[in-house]
């Protein structure tokens, strides 16, 4: 039993590339040969999941598509146009909500202490 274990961790070594050393040409081949038909056989499987995954992405896209249809008929959903007073007013809430005025826009090098001071319309 413990001959049998020991062949095959010297076997699992050499599939991991460890222990090569004493290894003839014939069976560096022949391990060589068993990795290729390995990683052909993961690439296959691999294939074959990814195909599974995008047929079950192409069901689920086919029952939202349809869960759409039906909410938009439920609901009568129709694309609103913005009117040009509708930006408009959006245009003006934002410029009251955010005063452009407070923001200093000029560049200065140094340290802030060094900075001159602004007056604000709001501090007169």
């Amino acid at each position: 039993m413990m001959k049998k274990i020991d062949l095959l961790e010297a076997s699992k070594r050499k599939l991991l590339g460890e222990g090569l050393g004493s290894c003839s040409i014939e069976e560096l081949q022949e391990i060589e040969q068993q990795l290729e038909s390995s990683v052909s056989n993961v690439r296959a499987r691999k294939t074959q999941v990814f195909k599974e995954q995008i047929q079950q992405l192409k069901e689920k896209e086919k029952a939202l598509i349809a869960e759409n249809c039906r909410l938009s008929e439920k609901y009568a959903i129709q694309p609103e146009l913005a009117t040009k007073d509708q930006i408009e007013n959006q245009h003006q809430t934002y410029a009251e909500s955010s005063p452009s005025s407070d923001v200093e826009t000029e560049l200065f090098i140094g340290l802030p202490e060094t900075r001159p001071r602004r007056i604000s319309p709001t501090q007169l």
